[in-house]
């Protein structure tokens, strides 16, 4: 195949091209500057509504994973600001001129985020449940919105709902080692709170299965069959490094330090289950949290 992706260089699009290029799949990357020589880039301007139509000549699938960092600092009006420009602006874009192509790619598999259940408790949370209110699920209602062009063009399309991505080579896993190896690393809150993740393996084969599965479409929780409380994962990491877990932060605390960011992020509950994923067959190499902590960090069972 030729595949088409935005947001390349992040930790998911590495991780991606990595995994299509190895099965021998020709991958272009859209991005906003580009370095001339370079081979198998294109270049857009989302900001600026620029988007050559040649670039999809020949792409079989576009997987679009633009989008700032949502937990990068507090969120101040501007940071809430780029959150949603980098995403929602961008990904109509590519919907609006993919439509209108005498011959589109097929499918667009476009990234959405488990931020659009808002904070839900203990609630299961498949894909037909409604959005939560906040900041996050506006944001995310807005950006999977954003592909209905597409959809309408013909194009099928995947908007994956993903959950905390699991990685040693970035993303929020390496920001809590720190605390965790010098044993001050505990549960956020009372640390009931519900955490939807996945393994990097797993998303990008997550990936890779919505762009070849043709019955596939529509919202897609990527996360885990195996959600856990803050307090399991604390607990978990803890014995993963083999560190003590014995302290905690309080709610008030984490307002404090995170401001909005602590309620819609970090002591929101998310409860999510890939109910589609598993109709679809799909099978997860590291559905349990243990297991994906050691492998991701290159830890081995004792």
């Amino acid at each position: 195949m030729k595949v088409l992706i935005t947001g390349s260089s992040g930790l998911i699009g590495s991780a991606l091209i990595s995994a299509l290029t190895a099965q021998g799949h020709q991958v272009v990357r859209l991005v906003r500057r580009r370095v001339n020589g370079e081979e198998g880039v294109a270049k857009w301007d989302p900001a600026a509504g620029k988007l050559d139509p040649a670039v999809f000549e020949g792409v079989d699938a576009v997987v679009n994973l633009a989008g700032e960092s949502i937990a990068a600092s507090r969120w101040t009006p501007a940071r809430k600001s780029r959150m949603r420009e980098s995403r929602v602006p961008g990904t109509r874009l590519l919907s609006e001129t993919m439509a209108q192509l005498a011959h589109p790619p097929e499918v667009l598999v476009s990234a959405s985020a488990v931020g659009y259940y808002g904070s839900r408790g203990e609630e299961v949370l498949s894909e037909d449940a409604p959005p939560g209110e906040g900041f996050l699920p506006e944001v995310c209602v807005a950006w999977e919105a954003a592909t209905e062009p597409a959809r309408e063009g013909g194009i099928r399309v995947v908007n994956l709902r993903i959950g905390m991505v699991l990685s040693g080579k970035g993303g929020a896993l390496p920001q809590m080692l720190t605390p965790f190896q010098m044993g001050v690393g505990g549960k956020l809150g009372d640390g009931r709170q519900f955490m939807a993740w996945i393994a990097i393996d797993d998303l990008v084969a997550v990936i890779l299965h919505a762009i070849a599965n043709k019955s596939l479409m529509g919202p897609v929780n990527a996360v885990a069959p195996n959600p856990v409380s803050n307090r399991e994962f604390t607990k978990t990491l803890g014995e993963v490094l083999g560190r003590p877990t014995i302290l905690s932060m309080p709610a008030f605390a984490v307002r404090l330090v995170f401001g909005e960011m602590a309620d819609a992020l970090l002591l929101a509950s998310a409860r999510v289950e890939p109910l589609r994923l598993a109709v679809g067959g799909f099978v997860f190499q590291l559905p349990h949290l243990e297991g994906a902590l050691r492998h991701v960090l290159g830890k081995v069972y004792n």
